[in-house]
This record gives structure tokens, C-alpha cells and sequence, in this order.
């Protein structure tokens, strides 16, 4: 239909790339009139006309359009054929990929990004989920995606949990470092920092040390890693999220040597610090200078980030790279892409998503009821315990299927909002199968798959009811809502849409019989109903949602 119309501003005289939209007073509208007004220095109705009459002489119109009017002030609204609605299924149903533009590009994407020896909490589940969903949409449209978590595992708390590992034991190399005394020491001797100069030091000169090759500290440091990386994993296999690359911080150093050459001719003095001014003219707010070496000679977060840069560069030579964090590391960002586009470390495309937080009830970052921080493991169990217990038929489900389940409601809560804001996590609201919800699109999924017997099939051009209308019209949406999701690197694109194709699909349930109907007709909507289906499991897929057996 664009191709249409384009053809046809070209023919009366208007160059333009038309643009159709979603109409709440039709099926689709035009709203270029406004724009080529201005252009061509006519009124929008002037134009307007003029292209309705053009459609409406078309002698094939009734291929494409039931109604085309001009609305005042600017608008051309559009209503389709029930033929042009079939044909344009009938197309759709053919191709793969649900008809998103194919993209062939080499991306490497950096999310996850844990620290060692600390739990993971809940402020580390939108670094994975997004980044994970991000990840299957980009591969999807045939991009190859190389995924990086990116470890926290040289930094200020290794030498805070060595420090307490040298307090706590006599001889380090029969200490049992567990999961449950990293628990524990991080916290404590984190805390001790802060009320002690002297402990804060002798942490930081360990942290130091361990940077450079301390062979005891890097001895305690693996044993560290080991513990804390399994209990990761694990979290991160419940949540499907998956990486190529289990690389971190530490893996950066062994590059300095040859990085420190590459950004030597951009490196200034300044008291004994290695900066790099990245402040450009055009700033308008302040840009501090990109700080690669501190006076003490130690190394720094942008170090070991400019250090991964290079090594991504030369191991993979992506055409993008990719980073997912908090959006509070914007600045952060902002001064190490520039430090190595400046240095012509990497000449590809860098892009930062950074979101918001996760919040209770009260609007303020997700705590537990003391008021402590949330560890994402209780999250999960608190979630689990919610679902379970919401209906009494759900305490006699299969543990894998409420797997599933826990996973759809931690991800579609979070993936069906603006990664840039912040949201509301309300577990009893998201674990309803009722509502915006997780449960809801696998409901509606798992109900509408009760009725199909057959796979497969070509739909008629016959529409039946409103009902069936509408479902058509929202599936022709769903090449059109992945390439807006692709283009933006957002997920929510892709979870609003969903909710919107099963509430339609639902609507469609309710008022048509399916399993009292014969022949033609009964064909024709399992045909629909599969193809619902397709979309809605490829869609979830994409989130880094599955389908329980049932619910």
C-alpha cells in the first residue's frame, strides 16, 4: 500500500515517502498532508483531495480499499478491502521470519554484567533480560550476535572479600570459601570500609596488587571466581539467559600493553594520572576527561573497558557493539566511546542502552521488607511462592511448567515497558492470568491450541464478523512491530504488541464458535488460529519466554 501511494503523490507532482499509520477512525491513515502543505505551499485539504480522487478513479481500487476520505484538518483516512486484508495474510503466512527485514551484520553485545563475589540482586535482572531479548531479536533478523556477561571480577570487592579471607582464616589455603561466606563477607567488610580509613586502604592496595599479579592473591581470587560464578550461572540458566562469552574485567589486562600504545598519542599528564579530554564543542552539559591511570598507577573501570574494546575489535571485528546497563552509566559511556573513537581503537558503531530501575510499591527501588536489598534469588522465590499460591489448582502443576510460568511474569513485567524508564514490579498484579501479563499471553496461547486439530492450509478471501476482521488486521501488524523493535534495540515494541494480538485473538475466541463450525468457514479460522499461534510462540521466544506443557 505505501508503494501505492507513493506512486501516486508522484504522479500528481508531490515527491514524498509516504508514512501509514494505526487509525483510531479507521484502519490506517496517512498524515503527510501537514508536511508536503508546507512543502508545496498548499493547503493540506488542497492535497488531500487531490489524492483521494485519485484513489478513488483507480480501477483496481476495490483490490486495496473499501473507503478513502479526506479528514479535516490534514488526515487521509483508510479503510481496506476484506480482498486486500486476505491477500496481504495469504503473503505474510509465506514468508519467514513473519516478514521483518533480514539484516546481516556481526554484533557483539555486553549485558549481564554481575559482579564477582557478590550476590546477584534484583537490580541485575533488566541488564539480562533486555539484553537477552535484544539479543534474540537481532539474531532472528539474521544478524550474528556474540554475547558477552562481561564480569565485575577485578574490582574494589575482590580485595574486600581477600581481606576478609586473610582476617578470617590462619591458612588461606584450607579456607572454605562458599557460597555462604561470600555472602556474608562482602557485605561486612564492605561495611567496614566505610567506618574505617585503614581497612579501606589496605582493601584498595590489595585490589592493587591482585591487578598487577599478587600470585596469593590471585590464588584466593580464582577460588573466589569459581564459587561465585556457579552460583551466576545458575541463576542465569533458570532465566534462560545465555552467553557466548564468560569473559570479565581480568581478561582486559593482558591487552594493556598493546591498548596504552594505541591511545598513547591522546593520553595527557595530569598530576601523575593518564587522561584523555573527551569534552566536545558542542556539549552542552559538562564531560569530564576519561581517566585510564590513576597517579598510584592503578587502573580503572574505562581502563578495563577500553582494554575489552580493543580485544572485541581484534577477535571479532563487529560492525556494532552493544552495551545494556543501568542508565545512571550513561556518562561513563559516554567518556570511553569517545576515548576510543579518538584513539581510533574501534572504528564500528557503538550503542548504550541504559534503563531504569526496578521498583516496589512505594515507586522507590525493589527491597525486601526490612529494607534491604532484594537478592534476585528471593525475587524468583517470592514469585514462585505468589503464583502457586493464587489458585489452589496451581499447587498441583508440573514444577517445569511453573518454571516457565515465574519466568514469563519476571520477563514480560519488565520487557513490556520502556527500557529507558523506570517501573512498578506489583508480583501478585503480574502473576495473574488475567490483565497485562505474562500468564496471559501463555493462557491464550495454551487455549486457542485446544481447538486446532490441523496444521497448515491456505485462508479463503472470505471475512466472517468484525471479530475476524480485526484479527487479520492485527497480524498483518507483526512484521512492521519486530522491525521498529530491530531499528530501536526495545523489546517492549514486541511485549505490547503481544498483549494487544491476544486480547484481539481472545475477543475473536469468545465470539466464534470454532468447535461448532464445519467445512469452509472452520477451515479457514484454524488456518487464522494457527497462524495466531505461530506468531504469538515466535514473538514469546524472542523475549526469552517458553510455553508450559499447561496452566
Amino acid at each position: 500500500m505505501k508503494k501505492l501511494f507513493d506512486s501516486i503523490f508522484k504522479e500528481l507532482g508531490y515527491e514524498n515517502d509516504t508514512r501509514i499509520i494505526k487509525s483510531n477512525n479507521a484502519d490506517y491513515q496517512c498524515d503527510d498532508l501537514f508536511k508536503l502543505a508546507k512543502l508545496y505551499h498548499k493547503s493540506p485539504k488542497e492535497i488531500g483531495d487531490e489524492v483521494v480522487e485519485k484513489i478513488n478513479s483507480l480501477d483496481n481500487f476495490d483490490m486495496y480499499f473499501k473507503e478513502v476520505i479526506f479528514s479535516f484538518p490534514g488526515f487521509i483516512n483508510i479503510n481496506v478491502s476484506d480482498k486486500y486484508i486476505c491477500n496481504e495474510l495469504r503473503k505474510l503466512m509465506e514468508k519467514d521470519i513473519l516478514g521483518a527485514k533480514k539484516e546481516n551484520k556481526k554484533i557483539v553485545l555486553d549485558y549481564g554484567g554481575p559482579n564477582v563475589a557478590k550476590p546477584l540482586q534484583v537490580g541485575h535482572l533488566r541488564s539480562a533480560v533486555i539484553g537477552q531479548a535484544i539479543n534474540n531479536i537481532l539474531k532472528f533478523v539474521g544478524n550474528e550476535t556474540i554475547a558477552d556477561v562481561h564480569l565485575g571480577d577485578f574490582g574494589l570487592q575482590m580485595g574486600q572479600v581477600i581481606y576478609g579471607i586473610l582476617n578470617d582464616f590462619e591458612n588461606v589455603d584450607d579456607a572454605d570459601i562458599n557460597l555462604d561466606y561470600l555472602n556474608k563477607t562482602y557485605p561486612k567488610i564492605s561495611a567496614l570500609c566505610k567506618e574505617n580509613e585503614d581497612v579501606k586502604k589496605e582493601c584498595l592496595l590489595i585490589t592493587k596488587e591482585l591487578q598487577e599479579g599478587n600470585a596469593k592473591y590471585r590464588n584466593l581470587w580464582k577460588k573466589i571466581c569459581d564459587v561465585s560464578i556457579k552460583d551466576i550461572k545458575e541463576i542465569y540458566n533458570y532465566l534462560y539467559i545465555d552467553f557466548d562469552l564468560w569473559l570479565g574485567e581480568s581478561d582486559a589486562y593482558k591487552y594493556f600493553d598493546e591498548l596504552f600504545k594505541v591511545l598513547e598519542g591522546n593520553i595527557r599528564d595530569d598530576d601523575g594520572a593518564k587522561i584523555i579530554d573527551v569534552k566536545e564543542e558542542t556539549d552542552k552539559i559538562e564531560v569530564p576527561p576519561c581517566i585510564v591511570q590513576k597517579s598510584d598507577g592503578a587502573y580503572l573501570y574505562a581502563t578495563s573497558d577500553l582494554g575489552t574494546i580493543y580485544q572485541r575489535n581484534k577477535d571479532y571485528k563487529p560492525d556494532n557493539i552493544i552495551y545494556v546497563t543501568d542508565n545512571r552509566q550513561s556518562m561513563h559511556f559516554m567518556q570511553v566511546f569517545r576515548a576510543a573513537k579518538k584513539s581510533k581503537l574501534y572504528e564500528g558503531v557503538f550503542e548504550h542502552y541504559g534503563f531504569g530501575t526496578v521498583n516496589g510499591s512505594d515507586n522507590k527501588p525493589f527491597k525486601t521488607r526490612t529494607g534491604g536489598t532484594m537478592k534476585l534469588k528471593d525475587l524468583i522465590s517470592d514469585v514462585k511462592k505468589e503464583f502457586i499460591n493464587i489458585r489452589e489448582e496451581n499447587k498441583l502443576m508440573d514444577e517445569s511448567d511453573v518454571d516457565i510460568i515465574v519466568n514469563a511474569i519476571i520477563k514480560f513485567a519488565d520487557l513490556q515497558n520502556d527500557l529507558e524508564r523506570n517501573y512498578i514490579f506489583d508480583i501478585k498484579k503480574f502473576s495473574e492470568v488475567n490483565g497485562k501479563t505474562g500468564p496471559y499471553i501463555l493462557y491464550t496461547y495454551l487455549r486457542i491450541n485446544k481447538l486446532l486439530d490441523k496444521k497448515g492450509g491456505v485462508i479463503s478471501d472470505t471475512i466472517y464478523s468484525i471479530t475476524d476482521r480485526d484479527l487479520r488486521l492485527k497480524l498483518l501488524e507483526v512484521s512492521g512491530v519486530i522491525n521498529e523493535s530491530v531499528k530501536q534495540r526495545k523489546p517492549h515494541f514486541i511485549a505490547n504488541y503481544l498483549y494487544e494480538l491476544c486480547t484481539v485473538a481472545n475477543n475473536f475466541y469468545q465470539n466464534n464458535r470454532v468447535i461448532d463450525l464445519e467445512g469452509k468457514q472452520r477451515d479457514d479460522f484454524e488456518v487464522l488460529l494457527g497462524y495466531n499461534n505461530e506468531v504469538i510462540k515466535v514473538l514469546l521466544e524472542l523475549l526469552g519466554i517458553k510455553l508450559p506443557k499447561k496452566m
